[in-house]
């Protein structure tokens, strides 16, 4: 069989129109390969294809049976491949034939990117049940909230039942716990019966380390680059076109037999690839020759401000649909007053939020003093709808000692500035779970892993990072089942107050978005910023055909002035956070002309010309 149509079909198990099984399986080392049967002696031999690959075809495995191989007679492993893991990373594979699903969402069509209001959630901690079949009875939340996107963190199997998703195994699995692959199946359907697309967080730039055998089937990894997790993935070290076939039909498969609207990609910069075709740039090339008739996202969180991952391939980029500017959210975090350590020492609060406003990257090849070199590049001509920003999410949160959320940090007034920085800004606004009312919970970091010498480490580790902050407390024990159990969102706090009304003063922050043109285009051409210096403040205008928005970010704890331009201009009130309707302190004119306005400390207020209405 010729090398590029072993390269098209996707390794593991899959089932054809008449039911036969279909095994590919690459093991380029091993000289014989076997597939056991459950819970017999029955053993099948498969056919050494070349290039590494072996194949079977045979009726003796059916959807729903369980399943392993023996490599040169060692085992049994479960399979690379595996969608299910009934009995978690340790235990055989469970056959799946996504085929036998019957979807309804035939007349769903995806969003155009620079629409999505996008929801991060972790599947474990969102509902009490922690499940995907519960987290369908809290979709009608999201439709009442208005975003039209769900990220969900990585379900791919990871061991025990309580993870963060970044330890994950199996990369086609879906987390047993959490209820497999048909449950995911069922959500997915279920989101776009409703208009929420949804994107799925893969990583491909490492696996977790319980349960990983991919190295007992072949050269997955390589000691050629070193990560923060160890050997980096092999991706372009000798034969690494079987670990490429394996990771691209990944992202195809989730595309095509999952309905998934869009993948957000782990820390890519630390994916180390020198090939001709980076590996990113591959999936994007075959993503678009799928043949779905559906649009697919690629998102990538990466760590580099280098315009080459989202800028078109016919133009020497990878062709990533989009990317998160983590310095945006550091900006903000040092504009409310947080601490300025770490990575965020490099921040000069309203200065260099304004610049990424402007300019999305803060640092585009100029000096950072956190990293004693010049850093990134100039984003120009990247349109706003390839950013996508936010006040806090899964890492900012539970990469703190004790997790706090924004809530926990910052006065009610600040949440609510913190909040309209990111819908006012020409970018892709994204939401962690639970932010929409100010949930007090933390988001804290956990694990289960069932090895009890690397739970142990896990847990030393966590305590080493934060040795020097004791004087704040402990760092939570990550293994603890308390940990998880304290990150869980609390639903109950959505008919109480104070919860209740940030709830719609997120509400109507989306309502604006969705409604005013202004907003809804990510046009980084039509918008100015300007930082009122010393008074930490930053005023905002943005421009679309007749539309024109001023929004007015004061971020010190005293009075600021502002100033609405053009006499010949009325203007009218789209929102202001210190308004009473938010709980807030003061009322701000509900019109007004040319001229001062009195901003209250920590708000924003936010106006539009009213001859464009």
């Amino acid at each position: 069989m010729s090398y590029d149509h072993l390269l098209v079909q996707r390794p593991g198990v899959t089932f054809d129109e008449t039911g036969e099984a279909h095994v590919l399986v690459w093991a380029p080392e091993a000289e014989k390969v076997q597939l056991k049967l459950d819970k017999t002696d029955h053993l099948l031999d498969l056919e050494k294809e070349g290039y590494g690959f072996w194949k079977l075809e045979t009726r003796a495995l059916a959807h729903g049976q369980q399943y392993s191989f023996l490599l040169d007679g060692e085992g049994p492993f479960p399979d690379p491949a595996t969608l299910h893991q009934p009995n978690g990373v340790h235990g055989a594979s469970e056959a799946f034939d996504p085929q036998q699903f019957r979807w309804t969402d035939d007349s769903w069509t995806n969003l155009p990117l620079k629409e999505y209001i996008i929801y991060e959630l972790h599947a474990g901690t969102f509902t009490p049940e922690g499940t995907f079949a519960a987290m369908e009875a809290k979709l009608d939340h999201l439709v009442e909230l208005g975003v039209n996107a769900i990220e969900i963190m990585p379900v791919s199997q990871f061991a025990g039942g309580r993870n963060w998703g970044y330890d994950g195994v199996f990369p086609y699995s879906v987390q047993d716990t959490y209820g497999g692959p048909a449950a995911l199946q069922r959500l997915v359907n279920a989101c776009h019966e409703k208009g929420i697309a949804v994107v799925l967080d893969m990583v491909y730039n490492h696996l977790g380390p319980e349960g990983n055998i991919l190295g007992k089937f072949g050269p997955y990894f390589t000691d050629k680059y070193h990560t923060p997790w160890g050997d980096a993935v092999n991706f372009d070290d000798a034969w690494s076109d079987g670990v490429r076939h394996y990771f691209v039909q990944n992202a195809l498969m989730w595309f095509r037999d999952f309905h998934i609207d869009g993948l957000r990609l782990d820390a890519v910069h630390a994916i180390k690839d020198f090939s001709p075709v980076h590996i990113l740039q591959e999936i994007r090339e075959k993503t678009n020759a799928l043949g779905t008739g559906r649009e697919h996202y690629l998102i990538v969180e990466m760590d580099l401000n280098d315009t080459r991952y989202v800028k078109p391939t016919e133009t020497g980029g990878y062709g990533m649909d989009a990317q998160w500017i983590d310095e945006f959210h550091h900006a903000l975090r040092v504009s409310s007053g947080q601490e300025r350590s770490g990575y965020y020492s490099d921040f000069e609060g309203v200065a260099s939020l304004a610049k990424s406003f402007r300019d999305a990257y803060v640092f585009d090849g100029i000096y950072s003093d956190h990293r004693k070199r010049k850093f990134g590049m100039k984003a120009d001509g990247i349109p706003g709808g390839q950013f996508i920003v936010f006040s806090q999410n899964h890492d900012h949160i539970g990469n703190r000692m004790l997790g706090e959320r924004t809530s926990q940090l910052v006065s009610a007034e600040m949440q609510k500035l913190l909040a309209g920085a990111v819908f006012v800004s020409p970018f892709v606004p994204l939401l962690f779970m639970g932010e929409e009312w100010a949930e007090p919970n933390p988001f804290q970091y956990f694990v289960s892993h069932t090895e009890k010498e690397l739970a142990d480490a896990v847990r030393k580790g966590r305590k080493a990072e934060f040795a020097a902050f004791h004087a704040e407390g402990e760092a939570p024990d990550p293994v603890a089942e308390s940990t998880f159990e304290n990150s869980r969102v609390q639903w109950h706090l959505l008919q109480e107050e104070p919860h209740r009304t940030m709830l719609a003063y997120y509400r109507q922050w989306i309502a604006l978005r969705k409604s005013e043109q202004v907003l809804r285009e990510c046009d980084r051409n039509g918008l100015s910023v300007e930082v009122a210096e010393g008074k930490e403040s930053i005023v905002i205008q943005r421009v679309w055909e007749r539309q024109h928005l001023v929004a007015f970010l004061n971020f010190s704890k005293a009075p600021q002035e502002g100033l609405l331009p053009y006499e010949h201009l009325a203007w009218k009130k789209l929102i202001a956070s210190s308004d009473p309707d938010w709980n807030g302190p003061r009322e701000m004119p509900a019109q007004a002309g040319a001229g001062a306005l009195s901003l209250p400390p920590e708000s924003i207020s936010v106006y539009v010309n009213i001859t464009s209405s």
